[in-house]
């Protein structure tokens, strides 16, 4: 495990992108459940990618939603239509994870679907440059649907009751408190639950960040959990 400090992290995290080698843009994955502060993460390192120079593609699984009549044939407070129902996965692969990986076009659409309006987009087509670097966030960016699309996998791990505190405030002005707990108690944590039990997620990444204090983060990477799992395993 590393302590340190906000800067440090993202200063390691850059550095981890940097050392990636690769013919095409290198897409780094910034997974974690709802509320556990992947977005500002991935937003915080980009920033400091492009300040390095890098050309940096962002984006995030909240623009490869199925529309909200696809979203929810299972309840809208199913764990399981959440994991299974809710994003379109070919879609991202089609537009975005193919076209910037190996043999790859490099021509991408970083979006399909406006929440606002609940409308399919077809935006016009962006070239990007051979050592861009993509960094999306999202929930279930380590299943089997996606796990090869990525070169550098990073897992924001937050305490689930820390997540919920966060939600509340975050959505303060749209929900009240009820609304919000039952949301994450019914369907989100649930659904965190079960893409643990089914994709192990945390044994797939390269870099975990335990976020329950975004000022003063740990983090565990690659080369320390591997050694550890290897020892527990002896």
């Amino acid at each position: 495990m590393v302590h340190g400090t906000r800067v440090e992290l993202l200063e390691r995290l850059a550095e981890t992108v940097g050392s990636v080698a690769a013919a095409h843009p290198t897409r780094v994955a910034v997974d974690g459940a709802p509320a556990a502060g992947k977005t500002t993460l991935a937003d915080e390192l980009a920033v400091v990618l492009r300040d390095q120079g890098r050309s940096v593609i962002r984006a995030t699984i909240d623009d490869f939603l199925h529309p909200r009549a696809q979203r929810y044939p299972r309840g809208e407070y199913s764990a399981e239509g959440c994991y299974y129902d809710t994003h379109d996965y070919h879609a991202l692969n089609r537009v975005l994870l193919d076209p910037l990986g190996p043999g790859g076009h490099r021509r991408f659409q970083n979006r399909i679907y406006d929440r606002a309006t609940d409308a399919v987009l077809s935006p016009a087509l962006t070239t990007a440059a051979a050592d861009a670097v993509l960094v999306f966030d999202g929930v279930f960016l380590l299943r089997p649907e996606l796990i090869d699309r990525w070169e550098l996998r990073i897992f924001v791990s937050t305490a689930p009751e820390k997540t919920v505190d966060r939600a509340v405030i975050r959505e303060r002005r749209a929900s009240t408190r009820a609304d919000v707990e039952r949301r994450w108690r019914e369907r989100y944590l649930p659904s965190q639950q079960l893409y643990a039990a089914r994709d192990r997620p945390t044994r797939h990444a390269d870099i975990v960040v335990y976020n329950d204090e975004p000022d003063a983060p740990v983090w565990e990477p690659m080369a320390t959990r591997h050694r550890d799992s290897a020892r527990g395993c002896a």
